[in-house]
């Protein structure tokens, strides 16, 4: 049977590894159900390639005959993406999907088509049957140049990964929620969405589909007048368009689909629901985020226009946005009104979309639902593209337990003030979620960035922390793979616990990957870059996430860290002190200004830095510079209150590197070793931050420094 488009030999090509259709028949059973699909998605015929033979000699070379090549020349590519189907010497992976890609990449319709509703899709639909390994979906996209998207047929449960069947018998266990009829559904209307797409070519992407050419030179000859007055016409335009054009359409420096998502009103009886109501607002943000072709501004910056006077257009102006959502709600036990509007920032407001919802919420599964809907609906209003997996992870549902889900909310609510106090409700909270619904996988991503935390402010000794924080990662992970907050916390485990930097990067890639516009993914990537040496990428990272959360005062923080670890120090400078002025008593700019004012040979300021950030992060000690200071100038303040902090820690944990910076400050060699060497010894989770400062300079040529850097999987470059 032949295309329902001329000159294409089928219009489905189902590629797979017969090792995959062994024992249950897995695949066979697959084809056949969606072929019954098909028959109920399409008015016509729709032809499918398979090929039933049994033999498996994939990993033989062969000879790709013409006939292959002509029923690879189909519409929609369908790859059954397994743990075996990901080998580069197969005879599948290479004459089938990377042929594939190559030929369509070259044809008429190009290799992505823009669908009937603005999405962008890939002719390539992968049917996913098991999770990968990171390596192997590396593999893939490599291919595909781009994300690994795809339908999934996975079954999840503890210990367990393996293809989804038809019957199931316990579907409620599958962690993964899906149901194989439902994902049958998805693949075939997926399908139909690429084939309408391909059959109007008014609907594709701009740049995707390329004119097909007669290439007479009889006929070529007569179209090069045409050619020359059309590229002056271009021209122009181009020029008009470079000078013009972008002072009319748009004010300079705002990305077309930027927005802001406001703090959502509380409207109901009592303040009691505000926390419930944030949350809501978040998990709308947080969808928002997920999706690549939008630009969305973090909370956190949001935030600052709670119970502003401001309008719509002066807050777009000052977070650079083109648009702006608002929202109110209502919640009276488990009844839910909520009024949602979407806004175009122009000189005056120009409201584009509004919807009000009524909704008795019976479980969490509502809630979600819900935040998905109203996600897609501005994304869809300001045609942004959402890409089949982005689509997956909006509709994703994380708790059924709405008790479970409120708890975790209640957690963040504390997590993010950084103090004993609020680490200790915050878990309290995660471990309440954790109870209730065991298989929520962000309960446990909660506990362990507590525990994480409280490593990083001296609250809990390393020793505590390291089991407890890998511990609840590796059970997040195993409840939850495709989860950018799960990859989040492993990455922590692996930089600051396991000095596992190559595993580190990898998950906080595929954090942002999952969460492009994850402020917070940013922002510790380009830390870690800063770590790893790497400073001009930590840099645009750290940018990045100053864009998606311009008033977020840690990102301006760690953007001054970064800037330091460059070798800008005035820079960094001019950084802190803004933090300061915002943040007077902001920690990591006091602290951090010590070093930088000491390198730039700044020395009394330098004193009065280090008796403010003392005065404020150890009350009680500094007075002890003064003492020194008296008795042999800034040398003997900084020696003095280091060996004070050293007789105190025999009594109190303080962190060796913090006593490790005076030592370097005072030009002391080998008490700044013996310190840093206890900072490793300890664990300290900011140690391998530390090795990479500019103060320890001058001891670079000491092998002991150097062997620290060995010890925890760093290379050193001096």
């Amino acid at each position: 049977m032949a295309s329902l488009i001329p000159g294409y030999e089928y219009d489905i090509f189902i590629s797979y590894r017969q090792k995959d259709n062994k024992g249950d028949r897995w695949v066979s059973e697959f084809v056949d159900a969606l072929k019954t699909e098909l028959e109920s998605t399409f008015k016509e015929e729709i032809s499918v390639y398979f090929d039933i033979n049994p033999h498996d000699g994939l990993l033989e070379t062969h000879d790709v005959d013409a006939s292959l090549k002509d029923k690879l020349k189909c519409l929609v590519f369908i790859p059954i993406i397994s743990r075996t189907y990901c080998d580069p010497k197969s005879f599948a992976w290479e004459h089938e999907f990377k042929a594939f890609v190559e030929e369509a990449s070259e044809d008429q319709f190009g290799l992505k088509v823009k669908l009937p509703n603005g999405n962008v899709a890939n002719r390539v639909l992968p049917v996913r049957i098991h999770d990968l390994d990171a390596a192997d979906i590396k593999e893939c996209e490599s291919v595909l140049g781009g994300v690994l998207r795809g339908i999934e047929f996975i079954y999840k449960s503890a210990g367990v990964n393996r293809p989804l069947r038809s019957t199931e018998e316990k579907p409620h266990e599958n962690l993964n929620k899906t149901i194989y009829r439902d994902q049958i559904n998805k693949v075939a209307l997926a399908i139909r969405d690429i084939i309408t797409a391909i059959e109007h070519p008014g609907q594709k992407t701009e740049g995707i589909l390329k004119e097909v050419v007669n290439a007479k030179p009889e006929k070529a000859k007569r179209l090069i007048p045409k050619i020359i007055v059309a590229s002056v016409i271009i021209l122009a335009f181009i020029i008009l368009g470079y000078f013009f054009l972008p002072k009319v359409l748009k004010p300079s420096g705002l990305i077309e689909k930027s927005i802001a998502v406001l703090p959502f009103i509380n409207d109901s009886p009592n303040d009691s629901n505000q926390y419930f109501i944030n949350g809501f607002m978040e998990d709308v943000l947080n969808h928002l985020q997920t999706i690549k072709d939008l630009h969305p501004i973090s909370r956190t910056s949001a935030e600052k226009y709670r119970k502003t006077t401001k309008s719509i257009p002066e807050i777009a102006k000052e977070l650079s946005v083109n648009y702006i959502v608002e929202g109110d709600m209502q919640r009276y036990g488990n009844n839910i009104r909520l009024s949602v509007n979407l806004f175009k920032a122009l000189k005056k407001e120009l409201k584009l979309w509004g919807k009000t919802y009524e909704k008795k919420i019976n479980d969490a599964t509502d809630i979600f639902s819900l935040q998905s809907q109203i996600a897609q609906s501005i994304a869809a209003e300001l045609e942004a593209a959402i890409t089949p997996q982005e689509k997956q992870l909006i509709e994703k549902t994380p708790t059924s337990s709405l008790t479970a889900y409120e708890d975790y909310i209640l957690g963040l609510n504390h997590i993010v003030r950084y103090t004993k106090e609020d680490y200790d409700i915050a878990l309290h909270y995660f471990e309440k979620a954790k109870e209730i619904d065991p298989n929520y996988a962000l309960a446990y991503v909660g506990i362990s960035s507590v525990w994480i935390g409280r490593a990083i402010f001296s609250i809990a000794t390393p020793e505590e922390v390291a089991p407890i924080a890998k511990t609840n990662t590796a059970k997040a992970f195993e409840l939850d793979s495709t989860c950018s907050e799960v990859y989040g916390a492993l990455s922590q485990v692996q930089f600051f616990i396991d000095y596992d930097f190559k595993g580190g990067e990898a998950s906080i890639k595929k954090s942002i990957s999952l969460n492009p516009n994850n402020s917070y993914a940013h922002s510790a990537y380009g830390d870690w870059l800063s770590l790893l040496g790497r400073s001009k990428e930590a840099l645009e990272q750290a940018e990045i996430a100053l864009k998606l959360d311009p008033m977020n005062i840690n990102f301006k923080t760690d953007y001054g860290l970064v800037l330091y670890c460059a070798g800008r120090y005035n820079d960094a400078i001019n950084i802190f002190h803004e933090v300061l002025k915002a943040d007077p008593g902001n920690g990591v700019a006091l602290g951090n200004l010590t070093v930088l004012l000491h390198k730039v040979g700044r020395f009394s300021e330098e004193l009065e830095a280090w008796k403010a950030y003392y005065s404020t992060s150890f009350k009680g000690y500094a007075y002890v510079f003064d003492q020194g200071y008296a008795n042999g100038g800034l040398t003997g303040a900084l020696n003095l209150q280091a060996d004070s902090l050293v007789k105190q820690s025999k009594t109190k944990f303080i962190e060796p590197s913090e006593i490790a910076l005076l030592y370097a400050c005072a030009g002391n060699k080998e008490r700044t070793l013996e310190m840093l060497e206890k900072d490793y010894e300890v664990h300290d989770p900011g140690f391998t931050w530390y090795l990479r400062y500019p103060v320890f300079e001058f001891i670079h040529d000491e092998p002991r420094y150097q062997n620290l850097f060995h010890k925890v999987n760093l290379q050193y470059k001096p």
